[in-house]
């Protein structure tokens, strides 16, 4: 972690651009979109600075670079989101959510970790159905199920139990984790009510969460580096 630590700091900078400037949400530009989706430019350069080689060898590293590109898609759309754009916005993210299931793999399976997410995620439904109406009340409850198989899949990684744990799955877990508050955060204040500092919940949990995700995918190929020389 300490080796990826300088990589990191064009993302924190970008980050630091984005709170200091703190762009108003009611005039969505292109300048807008492009300070907040900086940060997760940087982490796509943060991947690339590993090598190709590294990204096509490493299928879940590359899978991660892809879920970040969609991710800074879905950033621009909620730019405008009040024109209509929320929908697309929606979409985006839930392909990132099916990319990074499939980084993080399907062993080991881990049932109870599925079963606690699957509670977990049934209970943010439920909370939110009676607010929801017309497509969302379909589209929230596909997201919800997308992004908490993708929480099952990192916390399934983790297996503090066996100790068989590592950084690299901690990171995942953390980082889907805090994916996952900030999208709820987003729906309660979109769907439900206001969230005091709801914008600043959503966007320090998020940056967090790829950043997370991403050092995840780099760590991976230092522990497997590593089992080769040994």
């Amino acid at each position: 972690v300490k080796s990826e630590g300088p990589k990191l700091v064009p993302f924190f900078k970008a980050t630091c651009v984005y709170f200091v400037l703190w762009l108003p949400t009611s005039s969505p530009s292109w300048f807008s979109a492009l300070i907040k989706c900086l940060p997760i430019f940087c982490l796509w350069v943060f991947l690339l600075a590993h090598g190709i080689n590294f990204l096509v060898s490493h299928r879940s590293a590359s899978r991660i670079l892809a879920g970040l590109i969609f991710s800074a898609v879905g950033d621009a759309f909620l730019i405008w989101q009040e024109q209509g754009y929320f929908i697309h916005g929606l979409l985006m993210f839930a392909i990132t959510h099916i990319l990074y299931s499939s980084a993080f793999g399907m062993k080991p399976l881990d049932l109870k970790a599925g079963l606690l997410m699957g509670v977990v995620s049934s209970s943010c439904y439920a909370f939110l159905y009676s607010y929801l109406s017309g497509p969302f009340t379909y589209l929230v409850a596909v997201y919800i199920a997308l992004i908490g198989f993708m929480g099952w899949r990192a916390v399934a990684g983790v297996q503090l139990c066996n100790d068989l744990w590592t950084w690299t799955k901690l990171s995942a877990c953390v980082g889907a984790m805090l994916f996952m508050v900030s999208d709820l955060t987003v729906a309660l204040n979109k769907f439900c009510f206001p969230v005091p500092y709801s914008r600043f919940i959503i966007m320090a949990t998020y940056y967090a969460a790829q950043m997370l995700i991403a050092l995840s995918a780099v760590e991976t190929r230092d522990e497997e580096d590593f089992r080769k020389r040994s």
